[in-house]
């Protein structure tokens, strides 16, 4: 008798399991939590208790909405309200997976940190929608460069040029980057360029200093012997003058090579008056000798500028008319 009741308690488990499951609420959408701490109430009201809290990026079943409130299902199955501001999209999560696998293809033109707490945003701009705040001191490879006019709101007072004519909007640079999280995971976006702090290598920073250029991008070119059984980078600098939300990417370009019997790096190349527009292309076609190469801009053609390294000797290389048609036709 007592295994026939436990029976029929177990089958009715089992019915009640079916039905809540086939009963369960559908959700109206699916968001994910926006920010790296979202905490789920119990209610919309005034006073009201936590009943759970999670990371960025979990997903979320969204079952009702009420004016700035959301209510929502978590994979634990608690059901609460979160405010929208704490939510995103199916359709900004799609987004954000396609910029993610665009920069996974893209040349690491420099690197960085985060200089303060910096907003990410999906397109560039201060009114992008933003896709996660990041930490100070967050690592960052930078990948691709734009300008975008400061906002009105931002510009401040005293626009007007000579003769009181009225002076061009200021613009400002910003940077697609991808960013290295706490949580060994990635995270691509575009973030104000003034808040990114240079990982400029050390031998580079009183060259760029004693050149007055404000770097923007740096390679190494190849490795050297050092003279004393190691090896060197041979450095590529870009750079510029002047303020932010110029029209070139870079002006300016140094190579500085190892000498070994000075024990120091020494400039090897100079050029300035360029408008350089990034990605730098690199390639090594033989021992000790290294091509690069980039769009000029100057005159308002796509000019291609190839260089030779050839040990610790630059130059610029001359195309020919067919070869210098065929590549402004490739990189168009």
């Amino acid at each position: 008798m007592r295994k026939i009741v436990l029976g029929l308690l177990l089958v009715s488990v089992i019915i009640t399991a079916i039905y809540l499951h086939r009963h369960k609420k559908q959700p109206v959408e699916i968001g994910y939590a926006a920010n790296r701490s979202v905490t789920i109430w119990d209610t919309v009201a005034a006073v009201r208790q936590p009943i759970a809290t999670v990371d960025y990026g979990t997903q979320l079943d969204v079952l009702q909405h009420f004016e700035d409130e959301v209510k929502v299902r978590t994979p634990n199955g608690a059901v609460g309200w979160t405010n929208t501001s704490n939510l995103l999209s199916s359709e900004f999560w799609e987004q954000m997976k396609q910029l993610d696998a665009q920069t996974a293809k893209m040349p690491v033109e420099a690197r960085g940190k985060t200089a303060v707490l910096t907003n990410l945003h999906i397109l560039p701009g201060r009114g992008a929608a933003r896709i996660r705040q990041l930490g100070k001191s967050v690592p960052v490879d930078m990948l691709e460069r734009t300008t975008m006019v400061v906002p009105p709101a931002s510009q401040g007072a005293g626009q007007s040029g000579q003769g009181g004519t009225v002076a061009p909007p200021r613009k400002e640079d910003w940077w697609l980057v991808r960013a290295y999280l706490p949580d060994k995971r990635t995270a691509s976006g575009w973030v104000l360029g003034r808040f990114i702090q240079l990982d400029l290598p050390e031998a580079l920073y009183d060259y760029a200093s004693s050149a007055g250029m404000r770097p923007v991008a740096w390679f190494d070119l190849d490795r050297v012997p050092d003279g004393e059984g190691s090896t060197k980078p041979q450095y590529l600098l870009l750079g510029t003058r002047g303020p932010e939300g110029q029209p070139c990417d870079f002006t300016m370009l140094r190579v500085y090579t190892w000498s070994k019997k000075r024990r120091q790096y020494e400039t090897a190349y100079v050029e300035s008056g360029l408008c350089g527009k990034l990605p730098m292309q690199i390639n090594q076609v033989a021992a000790e000798r290294v091509k690069f190469s980039f769009k000029n801009l100057n005159g308002g053609l796509s000019t291609p500028a190839v260089y030779l390294l050839d040990d610790t000797i630059v130059r610029r290389q001359k195309l020919s008319g067919f070869e210098a048609v065929a590549r402004k036709r490739i990189h168009g």
